[in-house]
Parts: structure tokens; sequence; C-alpha cells
């Protein structure tokens, strides 16, 4: 990346694809922003910047790559090779730019404790300018879009043909509200709309609270 580019990017700010770090803290705590990058469309993480966009720098290239390099093998369930790791001085300061590509062996999880205590796997995804962790639709349609995913086939029933009539009307719907909609269990709706989603015949958005379908 030449130093233009670098500038236009921090000049833009944080976005889906663009991630600061003052500096790699920790594998732990870098390992979340590169693999909802992985799982979403690729990404910038450029570590010598503020949120702010001041540029501060890094004091080791070296220690911020190894904490990068860690993350990408030990931290990343399965481990992610970063497309390119490039140090860059942007007025006499070291900037680091790590690029990460849209992955084809999604989804890429870390392992970290739940609400309970209990060690489980997460899969983030950008959502604006922030790493969340992947509903369990959205880390089913991640292993949909997996290299290796068997194709899918769907029958229109009775179930269906009451969704389109209520998206029809109300334009977006819930794993909830199609569940108690159809009289179903949440476990059987979500399977049915990531089917959906996977074919084409819905879109699923995210935010901060609930996913929610819409017609494609």
């Amino acid at each position: 990346m030449d130093i233009e580019k670098l500038k236009l990017i921090i000049a833009e700010g944080e976005s889906s694809t663009v991630e600061f770090k003052r500096k790699a803290s920790s594998p732990e705590k870098i390992a979340k922003e590169l693999c909802a990058f992985a799982n979403s469309k690729g990404g910038f993480l450029i570590i010598g910047v503020d949120d702010d966009k001041k540029v501060v720098g890094v004091d080791s290239e070296k220690t911020e790559i190894d904490v990068v390099e860690i993350a990408c093998q030990f931290n990343i369930f399965p481990p992610i090779t970063p497309k390119s790791i490039e140090v860059i001085n942007y007025n006499k300061k070291e900037v680091i730019v790590v690029e990460i590509e849209e992955s084809n062996n999604k989804p890429h999880t870390i392992e970290a404790l739940d609400e309970s205590g209990k060690k489980r796997k997460f899969a983030y995804i950008r959502l604006g300018e922030k790493s969340v962790i992947a509903s369990k639709e959205m880390k089913r349609l991640l292993s949909g879009q997996n290299a290796n995913a068997k194709p899918i086939k769907i029958f229109i029933g009775e179930q269906e043909k009451r969704l389109f009539n209520y998206l029809e009307k109300h334009e977006r719907i819930t794993v909830r509200e199609f569940a108690k909609l159809v009289n179903i269990s949440e476990r059987r709706a979500s399977a049915v709309l990531v089917k959906l989603v996977r074919v084409g015949v819905l879109q699923i958005y995210t935010d901060t609270n609930n996913d929610y379908f819409i017609l494609a």
C-alpha cells in the first residue's frame, strides 16, 4: 500500500472494512477484529492509529507483527493467513497495515468464556465500525458460504407460503416471530429461514439486538 492510499483510508475513518488500533496489546484482543474481517468482506487492521484518526505510530514493528501472527495462527479457528502485513512510514512514524481477505473457509471462531463461564467458540462479523458476535443464524449462513458447503434444495410448503404472505404485509420477521406464526420451534424456524436466505429468497440483516429477515 502506498502512503497516499493509507492517508485516504485514515481520513475516511473506521468502517466495516477498516479498524484502527493504537497497538496490538495481545493476540486475544486483536483476534476478534481479524476473525470478523475473515468472516465478512475482508478489510484492513491499521496499528499505530487512534480511534480519532490520530497517527501515533508503534514502538516496535516486530512486536506488533508477532502479536498479529500469533492471533491468526493460534487464537482463530481455523487459522487465517493475512494477505499482507506492511510497515509504512507516515510522517516519521511507523504504521502497520494488516490486510485480511474474505475467507473461503467460514466460519472462523474464537474461543472465549460465555455468560455462564463455560468455554465456547464464537464467530465474529463486522457490523459497521464494530466486530460483533454472529448469531446462530448468521453462523449457519457463514458455513453455507464455505467453499466446501453442499448445495441445498428447498421445498415451498404451507409454512413458507404463510411466511411470504406475512412479509408482504409486514416487510420483515425475526426467528421468534416466524416460529410463533407457524407454530414450530425456534430451532426449526431458524433452519427454514437460513435455507431461504441461502437460496436467495430472503435476505438477513443484523443489528446490535437481533437478526431479521426480509424478502430478497
